[in-house]
């Protein structure tokens, strides 16, 4: 099957994006690494008017930083991220999430930006971005405007993105040079979307502690009164069936395999983080 006919506008700025947004009432969709869309396009699971490729936006493929925070343009694609040599805690959790995305031949095209626009409940990003306490910069017809990657995400498939705006970057906090963070997915083979994602992070020298399960049908979900035990108890705070517990309370409906995979995955990301 091919895609629906459509126009197509390779926006140069940020501004003639939103503009071109704008000028198609809504039946437009912005276009970044192409990974996701372009097989939604050849299904005709979507349908646009027009698409407005933001890819050769120059300033949307930086990585820099600012205020102590890492900034990474939303036009960053997953082998950039996969590929960075900063030893720095987070980068190397960015490195090795990045790495775990698809295959190299798709991470070489597919972006950031694109995933956390996309809003797949299943989507890596999402959860590694929640645990990092990332916020958001989106750009539209009334200039830039923040939020918290915690309240981005409304629902599967759902973002705060207005139909006339566009993910700019992402932005986090510098973890400490003792930070320490597990990640973990399970997926029924390499590559595919998982099943179940547990994510940890520790930064003492911060005071901060984070425990997210993600993959589910929903926007993935911390797990603060776990996260503030263990920090203060290390993993005695943390047997199966508290995990368990945690992870029931946060995701509530879960049937029993599902819950049994969620605990298991934020189980061995909690050892992976505080492994010695």
């Amino acid at each position: 099957m091919k895609p629906a006919p459509f126009d197509y506008v390779a926006a140069a700025s940020l501004e003639e994006a939103v503009a071109a947004l704008a000028a198609a009432n809504g039946e437009a969709r912005v276009l970044a690494g192409g990974q996701t869309l372009g097989p939604m396009l050849n299904l005709r699971l979507a349908a646009p008017r027009q698409l407005v490729d933001i890819g050769r936006i120059a300033a949307l493929k930086r990585i820099g930083e600012s205020g102590g925070k890492l900034v990474i343009g939303s036009g960053v694609t997953h082998a950039m991220l996969e590929d960075r040599s900063d030893p720095s805690p987070a980068v190397r959790l960015m490195c090795h999430v990045a790495s775990k995305i698809a295959y190299r031949a798709v991470r070489t095209r597919g972006t950031i930006g694109g995933s956390v626009a996309h809003a797949d409940p299943a989507a890596d990003w999402l959860a590694t971005l929640l645990l990092l306490d990332a916020e958001l910069t989106i750009f539209g017809a009334a200039g830039r405007r923040m939020t918290p990657i915690r309240d981005f995400m409304r629902g599967a498939f759902a973002t705060a993105l207005a139909p006339t705006e566009v993910l700019e970057a992402i932005s986090f906090a510098k973890l400490s040079a003792g930070a320490r963070w597990g990640y973990v997915r399970i997926a029924r083979k390499e590559g595919e979307f998982p099943e179940a994602i547990g994510a940890a992070l520790f930064d003492a020298a911060r005071a901060e502690a984070r425990i997210v399960v993600g993959a589910l049908d929903a926007p993935p979900r911390p797990l603060p009164a776990l996260a503030e035990a263990v920090a203060r108890d290390g993993l005695d705070a943390a047997p199966p069936e508290r995990v368990k517990d945690a992870v029931a309370a946060a995701a509530p409906g879960l049937d029993p395999v599902a819950l049994q995979l969620h605990s298991v995955a934020v189980g061995r990301a909690l050892r992976q983080a505080l492994a010695s």
